[in-house]
């Protein structure tokens, strides 16, 4: 008869295994955005500075582009209808006086936008009040197609168009007598029309769209406080 072993149970040494530090890392993550919204914070007050001098010296540049024959610029702010001299600080509608060296205004630049194919549009024209029209522009920032949008900045005959872009108020001298449009290509037949870049007529329209859009609102303004307009090239 064998005999039966005794079987011991031997318990296992226990272990504590210690919570997840859950504060400390929370504590930890706290710390660390905090410092890294503060280092933004940081930068973007350091950049500011030079963000909005590299804006104002892109401005005036097209103010110069746009109205040929200026040398100096004055900046004023469009508000309710009126049209003041703008602070530094000074946003929302925005027009440019460009004076020759004698002080004498040669014409006002007037900011635009409108969509185009990929995006927004924005553009900076010259009027001369003298002539009645609009006599330069240029695109400021854009996303169009390159190869096909970006023509509206190179094409000759689509430049061409705004040598002298009727934009005449109607007799009250509350919009443009007629509206600046964009027709087909080499449809062309009144002084207010653009004749649109075959294979990129969407964003000649925008063109035309934008600078319709700022005339039919800004130009009568600046037309009836042109002599305020003029007296600040003499300051």
């Amino acid at each position: 008869m064998s005999e039966s072993i005794p079987v011991v149970n031997v318990d296992e040494p226990k272990v504590d295994i210690p919570a997840p530090p859950s504060f400390a890392m929370f504590r930890t993550l706290a710390v660390i955005a905090m410092l890294s919204g503060l280092f933004v914070v940081l930068v973007v007050q350091w950049a500011n500075p030079y963000i909005a001098a590299n804006k104002k010296a892109a401005t005036e540049a097209a103010v110069f582009n746009v109205v040929p024959g200026a040398t100096v610029s004055k900046t004023f702010a469009v508000e309710n209808g009126k049209l003041s001299v703008a602070s530094d600080e000074a946003s929302g509608e925005l027009v440019y006086g460009g004076y020759d060296d004698n002080g004498s205004l040669v014409g006002v630049a007037i900011p635009g936008v409108a969509t185009g194919y990929a995006g927004p549009v924005y553009v900076m024209f010259g009027y001369s009040p003298e002539k009645e029209a609009v006599i330069k522009y240029q695109i400021l920032t854009m996303t169009e197609t390159p190869g096909l949008g970006d023509k509206v900045v190179t094409d000759e005959n689509f430049l061409a168009n705004f040598n002298h872009l009727v934009a005449r108020l109607n007799d009250a001298g509350t919009a443009l007598a007629n509206a600046i449009v964009t027709v087909l290509n080499k449809s062309k037949q009144h002084p207010w029309e653009i004749d649109a870049i075959s294979g990129a007529t969407i964003t000649s329209t925008a063109v035309g769209n934008a600078i319709n859009d700022a005339a039919q609102k800004l130009v009568p303004v600046i037309v009836s406080q042109i002599d305020d307009i003029k007296a600040e090239g003499a300051k």
